[in-house]
């Protein structure tokens, strides 16, 4: 694996001490490094595998905040006892068109992966089917499952809460995760539709790199732990987290903690930051995946209806509006011929993790 540097500024910045320039890695070498670091910090080669595509995957859509800066926080989760590093994930099938992954304690990459083509299978044979994943360890972002669900042409959507971060619209204390949602829409002869949003009105690993960064957040963004609205990323860290779109965001992350947590028999929110123990590890608890096949609603005239869809995309387009994932597919183009940029204090602390082979 080989790195080089690129400046992150202009050259005439340069001369700025604390001022450094990026570390340029290829996604094969980036791959090689998230792995090697996953076994160093203790998981089994089958789990860092799949962990470390979902980093790698952010990081080359141009998502820092689920990219590979994860790593550290993987590591975190780990050091503290949070994650069963050797877990080994347990497949049932509840009932006809369902799927349960039992996590035992790991990341739930490893978990979905495992459970991933008995879902497809059983959606395709029922038109419509769902996955719960209990008893796993959340830190990425939901997109990467639902893109590979659309690329077996399924229609997805995916679920999950975290730790009781967010407040509800109206409150300042806690009692929601960032509560993310996630979509996908297979497109015929290009990449799916996809979106994916945290309720909260911004990833909170958005306001981590805002607080590793020295920079203030916007004052809409969180309180204090007093309950005032503040600019201050650790301040809002170490309070409440608020909702977007005000009561809506509100409302729809009340959603996302009742079909995952109490309908698959997995936690809260409140009840994953309780069973953390204030050990500081990432989210505990479930997810739910539910994968449509199209061709269950529609037979044979599924082609023609996934067209007639086209004309919906083609109206938001043609007067100039973005879709949801243009701009990460636009990265993945970039970093699949350039490679990614990584900052340099971040890839120090990277480095500063222990390696395994």
């Amino acid at each position: 694996m080989t790195a080089s540097r690129t400046a992150s500024r202009p050259a005439a910045d340069l001369d700025a001490p604390e001022l450094r320039p990026d570390v340029h890695l290829s996604l094969d070498a980036l791959h090689d490094l998230a792995n090697a670091k996953l076994i160093g910090a203790g998981l089994s080669r089958a789990h860092a595998a799949a962990v470390a595509e979902t980093m790698v995957a952010g990081e080359r859509d141009g998502c820092a905040s689920h990219g590979i800066y994860r790593l550290l926080v993987a590591a975190n989760s780990i050091a503290r006892g949070a994650v069963v590093v050797d877990a080994e994930p347990v497949v049932s099938e509840p009932a006809v068109g369902l799927v349960r992954v039992d996590g035992a304690g790991g990341f739930a990459q490893l978990a979905f992966e495992r459970g991933r083509p008995l879902l497809v299978e059983k959606a395709r044979r029922c038109g419509i089917a769902a996955l719960a994943l209990n008893n796993v360890v959340h830190f990425a972002a939901l997109w990467p499952e639902v893109e590979l669900l659309a690329g077996a042409g399924l229609v997805a959507l995916a679920f999950t809460p975290s730790h009781a971060w967010v407040a509800p619209e109206g409150g300042t204390r806690p009692v929601f995760g960032t509560n993310p949602i996630a979509f996908a829409w297979p497109r015929p002869g290009q990449e799916p539709f996809v979106f994916d949003f945290a309720t909260s009105a911004v990833a909170r690993g958005e306001i981590e790199l805002h607080r590793r960064a020295g920079k203030p957040v916007p004052d809409d963004w969180g309180y204090d732990a007093a309950g005032q609205p503040t600019t201050d990323p650790a301040a809002v860290l170490a309070g409440a987290m608020r909702t977007f779109g005000g009561h809506k965001g509100s409302a729809l992350a009340a959603m996302v903690e009742l079909l995952a947590g109490p309908l698959i028999g997995d936690m809260t929110s409140q009840e994953s930051l309780a069973a953390d123990a204030q050990r500081g590890g990432s989210p505990i608890g479930g997810e739910l995946i539910i994968a449509i096949d199209p061709a269950g609603f529609v037979g044979t005239a599924v082609t023609h209806h996934l067209l007639r869809a086209e004309s919906l995309f083609a109206g938001i387009e043609d007067q100039g509006a973005r879709l949801p994932s243009q701009r990460r597919y636009a990265a993945r183009r970039r970093s699949l011929a350039d490679g990614v940029a990584i900052p340099a204090t971040l890839y120090d602390d990277i480095m500063k993790l222990p390696s395994g082979e």
